[in-house]
């Protein structure tokens, strides 16, 4: 059961996700997270560097598209500026809103990546649909709002589980 849980790759941050190897396996479309993995749940805006990294996104040939479960005022006034398709509301790990998201890329699943700084939502959503998973180190998570909290609780026992089978190890993260 936990081991839907399990993402394809772990990163500590956006950053360290290597663009051309994901080009060169057929990606063309990605399904990212917004709060905690592009930036913090309190930041408004995106940082000069997310700007830059994004920018060397679309530059090589990806489409990109948020999905949050965060409300449409929040994820509109960070998008927009970015000229960024979004789907807000999402209720992550829906089926749903990731069917919506692939439909916005005009993508397939097997074309297509999902980032996400947690388990229950991004990974078993993405995973679900056949996508192929990437998790993130989580940017603050001090600032998390009290259902993610829930579910970080829940995380620690998911991985507590994967650990004595075997299918979980510190050092993983590139």
């Amino acid at each position: 059961m936990f081991e839907r849980l399990l993402p394809h790759m772990r990163v500590n941050t956006v950053y360290d996700i290597q663009l051309d190897e994901l080009y060169a396996k057929g990606v063309r479309g990605i399904i990212t997270d917004l709060d905690n993995t592009l930036v913090g749940a309190r930041e408004a805006l995106a940082t000069p560097e997310l700007v830059k990294w994004l920018d060397r996104v679309r530059d090589r040939g990806f489409k990109v598209v948020i999905v949050s479960n965060n409300n449409e005022t929040r994820v509109s006034k960070f998008a927009k500026p970015l000229d960024i398709p979004y789907i807000h509301a999402a209720r992550k790990p829906a089926n749903k809103s990731f069917r919506k998201a692939l439909a916005v890329l005009g993508l397939p699943a097997e074309k297509t990546v999902v980032l996400g700084d947690q388990m229950l939502t991004d990974v078993l959503g993405g995973n679900r649909m056949g996508l192929y998973t990437i998790l993130v180190t989580p940017i603050a998570p001090a600032d998390e709002g009290i259902m993610t909290r829930v579910n970080r609780r829940i995380e620690r026992i998911a991985l507590s589980r994967l650990r004595k089978k075997g299918l979980w190890y510190e050092g993983e993260t590139k």
